[in-house]
């Protein structure tokens, strides 16, 4: 199909971004356009305007600074897979951008993008839940800082204002004996999850665990942290029977329903899998026995 006549802008600035959106109620930020031109051929999706702000220099970055790491909104998939900071500090982001799609994908899709979709079947949204990310939205009033666990308000619906546009992702900066992992179960190459598990630990020098992050992604109506899980494992040692418990907890915070992909007790399963085969890797990366 093809979408219905629309007007197009092109802005050099956040200012002017804002300014467009504030404006016109009708007007959609542009950005990978991996999520919105699909929904847009299929009429899923009809905005009166497009206002692309890939011409806006500043928004495409990786830095570690003040203790975060910071992703300009525009950072492409491809940019944080070539990252040697990601790869070596990072690893729970770099498996989770390599997992995105195909590589013409990942080309032109910017993580701000991901995030800003809110699809509860997207990758990163687990990922910065498990990081306890802060999201950095501009709008007509200035800057706000969003913790991510409000971000995710319902399916394709972010905390974001009709006038703001996510500008930046801060994720807390690497520390010694901090790591984690991505497992991803999907039907074929490329495709969104049939369940996945984002996973981030941080472990003291006797080896108790001082912080546990979880994110479930394509498990419920928004990607979920598993609160529970995390806490399970606060203050304990890795092992096999702390990580299972673990598992088990995840997949009784999962919310999945039955569809083409699998049965509801199919993906609970996968969550417990998939948990303690993330939890098992962070560990040994830890230990040095992995990349």
């Amino acid at each position: 199909m093809i979408p219905p006549p629309f007007q197009y802008i092109v802005p050099t600035s956040i200012a002017e971004a804002v300014d467009l959106l504030d404006r016109d109620n009708d007007a959609k930020i542009l950005a990978g356009g991996q999520s919105l031109i699909p929904m847009m051929r299929f009429r899923l999706a009809s905005p009166g305007t497009l206002i692309d702000i890939n011409r806006i220099e500043g928004l495409e970055y990786i830095k570690e600074q003040d203790g975060w790491l910071k992703l300009g909104a525009l950072t492409r998939e491809t940019t944080l897979d070539e990252s040697e900071l990601i790869r070596n500090h990072y690893p729970l982001l770099a498996d989770t951008t390599r997992m995105i799609a195909d590589p013409i994908v990942r080309n032109l899709a910017s993580v701000g993008c991901n995030l800003s979709h809110a699809d509860p079947a997207n990758d990163h949204p687990a990922t910065m839940l498990a990081y306890s990310a802060q999201i950095v939205a501009q709008g007509p009033h200035g800057q706000r800082t969003i913790p991510v666990e409000e971000f995710f308000v319902g399916p394709f619906e972010s905390a974001l204002q009709r006038s703001e546009i996510l500008t930046e992702i801060r994720i807390p900066q690497y520390q010694q004996g901090s790591s984690g992992a991505y497992q991803k179960m999907e039907r074929k190459v490329g495709d969104f999850a049939t369940a996945a598990v984002a996973v981030q630990i941080q472990v003291d020098q006797e080896g108790f665990c001082t912080y546990a992050g979880i994110g479930l992604t394509n498990l419920g109506l928004t990607p979920i942290k598993a609160r529970a899980a995390e806490e399970s494992l606060m203050g304990q040692s890795l092992t096999d029977e702390t990580i299972r418990m673990a598992g088990q907890k995840a997949a009784e915070a999962a919310e999945p329903q039955d569809d083409q992909r699998g049965s509801e007790e199919y993906k609970r399963a996968l969550v417990k899998t998939l948990t303690f085969r993330a939890l098992r890797m962070a560990l040994q990366r830890l230990n040095g026995g992995l990349k």
